[in-house]
């Protein structure tokens, strides 16, 4: 079992955990009993334990997960049995045969009439119980499972960064003891790859293990097969007194390397995806033109209720899936891209913790001294009124509060609209206007809520990015600068003064601070924190580290400006082939709009005509079946209203999807959507 510890794991806060290890130490006699120690399963889930850095033991862990799974059986249990004897014992369900077999003793036949009731009541409990305990059971027992994957799948992507990262260190200087310290360090960029150092580094400080042991130990432990093989060489290089520095160089190369093979295997995925999208979401409209066909036959028995869970519900759910299905495959970038200045700084005050929301540093304080309380409260007037003054700035930087004001606006126009009957209340009216109603209770509060989010997101989205776009490119000059002798704060001015740029300016910020007294690392930090990409994040962190080290940190930057490039290859490629799979979307919706249309217009539509002049037909053919009698069973109110529906909801869905395709972010979609829905309103528009 790891000695290492987590605040995220399993224990939880004292009372939650006190209350778990009572009710593990209470069926640990039926774990006993159940389990053997050296099963496969529970040495199993001791190393997924150790791996997803929970501190219980796998006795502990397993007792209370069978205390879960018994009471959640038993309440599933007594349901199943409520739920038996309201079904079979009051008759609401009528059971004549059980097995369909002839009994032709009458003692028997009495005795299996009699236990039939009970039998079916207690089947139903035992059933539900077992669902029951499964669940409760083995949702328990999968959380480390989960915890792991997720784990290595973070660990896996920022791999690449991290050894980019300790090559640097090792050209900037760095011995093998202070990269892995540094390493520890950088959580807040690193993640789960600092973590794993973190485990290393404790096993030295604190249980006097030498690090090659540590390194090893953790090499069996990580749940990520590739840090392992890093580990593990890196270890044998350590043990040889190999050169450090050309081993990080050899791995950085492969890993690059790796990383984009993995984007290709992902976008190669994305594209098969795409495939299936495009032949799955036309299912819905392949159902509703057999349907439409079929109820214009007399003999045929469709209801309109396969109409209706064709739209509201299966159109919603292949979407809803299909994000699932891709979410498995495309993920968005780890962190958060905030740095902090450490430790040992007393101020724990960083921009994401500044602004109206938070009052950042004076709320450490306030509560003992009623200066501070006044402080706070003059604080929280000056940033209402900064608020109150830009409130697109900050939208800008909050897009999300938009919908503080846009929701219960949506909601109060269209209450409004219903109090002064200006819109259809009821589905036969809905029926008689079909486009106002929907344009009222769908489209006013999508345009109400997406456009203001959607346009503040992509504002905040460029403002932020634009600082990055010349990244490699200045970094270079970062590095050419440094080589000519200057130091890293001259090399900022003279970058800025020979460039220009969004980033350049940052850095004649950065020096400027410099000069009124605040320190390179603060001012890094602080310029890294008001843009907080992740990708941003790990470049600063490398120069922070390395410019802490010496001033002459060329070669440091090189290796930045690498990785840089690096992942501006990975982001054009990403970028040119998820454009086609959006293009391949809405090319999708734009053939379900058109077909739909069509089928409105030249099918249903003339088919009614057909039934207008019914009369004249049937009497010229002397009482002949009329053609107009094949469409005597379609409401065609009903299948103007469901056609509309129908490719507003594809509309949506497939905005949603372009966007998580695109950004691997939902709210990315907010564009496409309301660019789709529009030409689905448009559209239908002219076509009723």
């Amino acid at each position: 079992m790891s000695l290492q510890t987590d605040d995220r794991g399993a224990g939880g806060d004292g009372d939650v955990s006190a209350r778990s290890d009572v009710l593990g130490d209470a069926f640990y006699p039926l774990y006993s009993r159940l389990f053997d120690d050296e099963s496969e399963f529970v040495a199993d889930v001791e190393t997924k334990l150790a791996q997803a850095r929970m501190t219980d033991t796998v006795e502990l862990y397993l007792s209370r997960s069978l205390g879960i799974g018994v009471i959640t059986g038993f309440a599933l249990w007594l349901l199943g049995l409520m739920l038996g004897y309201g079904l079979f014992a009051t008759g609401f369900i009528h059971i004549e045969h059980i097995l369909g077999i002839p009994v032709g003793n009458q003692t028997v036949l009495e005795i299996i009439d009699l236990l039939r009731i009970p039998a079916l009541v207690g089947v139903t409990g035992v059933l539900f119980g077992t669902i029951g305990f499964a669940l409760g059971f083995g949702s328990l027992v999968a959380i480390p499972y989960s915890r792991v994957s997720a784990r290595k799948r973070e660990i896996n992507m920022l791999l690449t960064d991290s050894v980019s990262f300790m090559y640097a260190l090792s050209v900037g200087g760095l011995n093998q003891l202070e990269i892995i310290d540094a390493m520890a360090e950088a959580d807040d960029t690193y993640g789960e790859v600092s973590m794993e150092f973190q485990s290393i580094v404790k096993e030295t400080e604190y249980f006097g293990v030498d690090y090659r042991t540590a390194i090893r130990k953790q090499a069996i432990e990580t749940p990520s097969d590739e840090l392992s093989q890093f580990l593990t060489d890196m270890l044998s290089i350590v043990n040889s007194g190999g050169d450090m520095q050309s081993f990080l160089e050899d791995k950085k190369e492969k890993h690059m390397r790796t990383a984009k093979q993995e984007q290709e295997l992902t976008l190669e995925t994305l594209e098969l995806f795409g495939e299936m999208y495009m032949t799955l979401s036309l299912f819905p409209l392949l159902l509703i033109i057999i349907m439409v066909v079929m109820q214009m036959i007399p003999q045929a028995d469709v209801a309109d209720e396969m109409l209706y869970m064709t739209v509201y519900a299966l159109i919603p759910l292949i979407g809803i899936a299909f994000l699932v299905l891709v979410s498995t495959v495309k993920h968005d970038e780890p962190g958060d891209g905030y740095l902090t200045m450490g430790s040992d700084d007393r101020r724990h005050h960083d921009v994401q913790d500044s602004g109206v929301l938070n009052l950042g540093f004076v709320e450490q304080f306030t509560g003992d001294r009623s200066v501070f309380d006044r402080i706070k409260n003059r604080e929280g007037t000056y940033e209402t009124k900064q608020v109150l003054q830009q409130p697109h700035l900050f939208f800008r930087d909050n897009p999300l509060y938009t919908l503080a004001l846009t929701v219960p606006l949506a909601v109060v126009v269209v209450a409004t609209a219903m109090v002064r009957g200006s819109t259809p209340l009821s589905w036969n009216g809905l029926l008689a206007n079909p486009i106002w109603g929907t344009f009222i209770y769908v489209y006013v509060p999508l345009y109400l809520v997406a456009i203001p989010l959607a346009i503040f997101r992509e504002w905040n989205v460029r403002y932020r990015t634009a600082v990055v776009s010349q990244l490699s490119e200045d970094l270079r000059k970062l590095s050419s600068a440094n080589d000519t002798g200057l130091t890293l704060l001259e090399s900022l001015k003279s970058v800025s003064d020979t460039t220009s740029g969004k980033l350049a300016r940052e850095f004649e910020m950065m020096h400027t601070k410099v000069n009124y007294g605040m320190s390179l690392k603060e001012a890094l930090i602080e310029f890294n924190n008001t843009y907080h990409i992740p990708r941003l994040a790990r470049t600063t962190r490398l120069i922070t580290e390395a410019q802490e080290a010496s001033n002459q940190i060329s070669d440091v930057l090189r290796t930045a400006a690498q990785a840089s490039e690096n992942h501006d290859d990975i982001e054009r490629e990403r970028k040119s082939r998820t454009r086609m799979q959006v293009v391949i979307i809405i090319m999708t919706f734009m053939t379900v709009l058109a077909v739909i249309a069509i089928l409105k217009t030249q099918f249903i539509d003339t088919m009614a005509g057909l039934e207008a002049g019914g009369g004249d037909t049937a009497a010229d053919s002397d009482g002949e079946l009329a053609q107009a009698d094949l469409s005597e069973n379609v409401d065609i109110d009903m299948l103007s209203v469901l056609f509309f529906h129908a490719i507003t909801l594809q509309g949506i869905i497939s905005g949603f999807i372009c966007g998580y395709i695109r950004d691997a972010d939902i709210l990315s979609g907010m564009k496409y959507v309301i660019v789709l829905a529009t030409i689905a309103l448009f559209g239908w528009t002219m076509v009723a």
